[in-house]
């Protein structure tokens, strides 16, 4: 009796440890991020929410979906381009499960379908491009293959939301090949850069050139103005007082008599024969200086009136002309002296304009 009613507890707690754990394969837990699908004996039955779900158990499946956004990389592949150029690419695409029983039901792995569609449509896609316009223009490779790949798995319940090449590397030739017209290319515009400073430097220095010569004449014609200026005012002053020096001799010489003409000509011929000279020259006839002379002991012959001149010598002021004053002189040479300034300035200004303009 004691033996059957152990074996009878055994069975008991046997029985119930495997009702426990059918019960527990019953329970489903569901994630924030997941949405679970419930299939009992092949057919589909319906969504699961997050949180804890229980379902019949042995009997109905749950698959898992995860809603959140995947990252799936595309593996490097050997692409020709347009201009015949092989290329390796390859990218990154981001993709989001928004409908989950499409993509469990519709295909086998949503997964493995995204990477082999973006293989074959990155393939397609820069078959068309040349590898300059792959290098330069990886926004509209981004744009074009992420379009294609939208559209063919929104059948999937798969919405891509982004796509990046993430390297394009030429092979080994053509690398080297970019690489030596990437150095011809430096050293042709080192060489327009080159050859435009030395262009522009010639085009100043031959400005500067000009201006200097231009500056350099007009200086020197300024300064031979000013100086054929002051010269003229000299020769005009100089010839002025040695003619009113003329007039003021010969206005005083007048009045003297014949007697005193004489006197002062044998004085200059006692001067003439103090000399060590042994010829004397007369610039007058000797006749005539002995009539004068004899003259001279006799009476005095009567001098005519000269008009202008007083008895007493004295000569009329009105005769001798306007003498310049010494203001004038002095105003005249400050105005010369202004106009130099003027120019000099001028001249000044023409230089600080060239250097600004160089």
């Amino acid at each position: 009796m004691v033996v059957e009613e152990i074996l009878n507890n055994l069975i008991t707690i046997f029985l119930i440890l495997v009702v426990i754990y059918i019960m527990s394969r019953g329970v489903v837990i569901i994630q924030p991020y997941e949405q679970g699908l419930q299939i009992r004996l092949g057919k589909y039955i319906g969504r699961l929410n997050p949180g804890f779900q229980w379902v019949i158990p042995l009997i109905t499946f749950v698959q898992k979906i995860d809603l959140r956004t995947q990252v799936m990389d595309v593996p490097s592949q050997e692409v020709i381009t347009k201009d015949n150029s092989p290329t390796n690419v390859d990218a990154i695409v981001y993709t989001r499960v928004v409908d989950p029983e499409k993509a469990f039901f519709e295909v086998a792995n949503y997964r493995m379908a995204t990477v082999a569609l973006a293989q074959t449509s990155l393939r397609g896609i820069i078959g068309d491009m040349e590898l300059d316009e792959v290098l330069y223009n990886r926004d509209l490779i981004n744009t074009k293959l992420r379009d294609i790949l939208d559209r063919e798995t929104d059948q999937w319940g798969v919405k891509v939301e982004r796509v990046e090449i993430k390297e394009v590397d030429p092979v080994g030739a053509v690398k080297q090949a970019m690489t030596e017209q990437t150095a011809a290319e430096r050293e042709r515009r080192a060489a327009i850069l080159r050859a435009e400073g030395d262009k522009r430097s010639a085009i100043l220095r031959a400005e500067g050139e000009r201006q200097s010569v231009i500056l350099q004449a007009e200086g020197e014609r300024q300064s031979k103005v000013l100086r054929a200026e002051g010269e003229r005012l000299s020769r005009i002053l100089q010839a002025q007082g040695e003619a009113q020096g003329l007039r003021i001799l010969s206005l005083g010489s007048r009045p003297l008599d014949k007697k005193t003409i004489t006197v002062l000509s044998l004085d200059a011929l006692k001067q003439m024969a103090d000399g060590q000279a042994t010829k004397i020259i007369f610039p007058f006839e000797v006749s005539s200086l002995i009539k004068q002379s004899a003259r001279f002991l006799g009476a005095t012959d009567e001098m005519p009136e000269v008009e202008g001149v007083t008895e007493a010598g004295e000569i009329d002021a009105s005769i001798l002309g306007e003498v310049p004053k010494p203001e004038e002189i002095a105003k005249l040479l400050e105005r010369l002296e202004e106009k130099l300034e003027n120019e000099a300035e001028s001249i000044e200004e023409l230089k600080t304009g060239k250097k600004e303009s160089i």
